[in-house]
């Protein structure tokens, strides 16, 4: 272990690796079982359940509610997203959105389409459900949209009103607070419809320092935004989704030249 693991109290050690939620969902889950089989060895199948969350196959087939409940959990949902498809990238196969939430479904049966349409926008950067993607564009995007969600959704909030700032009084950029309100998220492009790289960032910079989620290392993101004047939403969303960085933060997959490589170890399932 390391030395902060033991600089922590209690209580934060079980937040930090909500122990808690894990917990919950094994007595919850051993209760249904045992109403299905009062036969069931508590002790064994707790043995069995905290296996597979550190095998990280616990996700599969589980409720959409669980799988995002925590970092480790969308972890291993991906991970197992690469592994059951990645045939689909190796024989070439083109699908479009409505086709990839259709494999998500088959892993997790109420998984949304609104995140799959959110990840279809980065690599297309417009709502053309029918356009095709093929799967290493789509899966190193929904690692990004999945595992950072709420990071995402907030920095649309910044984006959006550094623009309206920037229409009307330039004085004025608001960081707004964490927030999951229904909206659509900016469709914007390059051009006129981009704010400036710097303010963008100080903004995101700042948002870091308090956020409570996962976010991409801060390094990453002043890298993306300062190596252009001006930055359109989409294209820093597609420049987070190609960067090796990401991949290496998220620490799940592996390089994207070996992603349909068959050398590593299968997930036991």
């Amino acid at each position: 272990m390391s030395g902060a693991q033991f600089s922590m109290s209690g209580e934060e050690y079980l937040a930090r690796h909500h122990v808690i939620t894990y917990l919950e969902d094994a007595v919850s889950q051993l209760l249904e079982h045992k109403e299905e089989n009062p036969r069931v060895n508590p002790a064994k199948f707790l043995s069995d359940y905290f296996t597979s969350v550190h095998r990280g196959n616990h996700t599969l087939f589980r409720e959409y509610e669980y799988i995002k409940a925590t970092p480790h959990n969308r972890t291993a949902f991906i991970r197992i997203f690469w592994k059951c498809f990645r045939q689909v990238g190796k024989s070439g196969d083109l699908l479009n959105a409505k086709e990839y939430q259709s494999l998500l479904c088959l892993l997790c049966p109420d998984f949304p389409l609104e995140l799959v349409q959110k990840t279809a926008r980065i690599v297309l950067m417009d709502d053309a459900m029918d356009c095709l993607m093929s799967f290493t564009d789509f899966l190193f995007a929904f690692q990004l949209q999945f595992y950072y969600d709420e990071f995402l959704y907030t920095c649309s909030e910044i984006y959006t009103n550094i623009m309206s700032a920037t229409r009307g009084s330039r004085d004025a950029v608001v960081v707004p607070a964490v927030s999951r309100s229904k909206g659509k998220t900016p469709q914007l492009a390059d051009g006129p419809d981009s704010v400036e790289s710097a303010q963008f960032f100080e903004a995101v910079k700042m948002l870091c320092e308090t956020f409570q989620f996962s976010h991409p290392p801060v390094d990453i993101l002043r890298g993306i935004l300062t190596s252009a004047p001006r930055v359109s939403f989409y294209g820093f969303l597609m420049a987070l989704a190609k960067h090796d960085g990401i991949n290496s933060a998220v620490g799940i997959l592996p390089p994207k030249a070996q992603i349909l490589d068959d050398t590593d170890p299968d997930i036991q399932m």
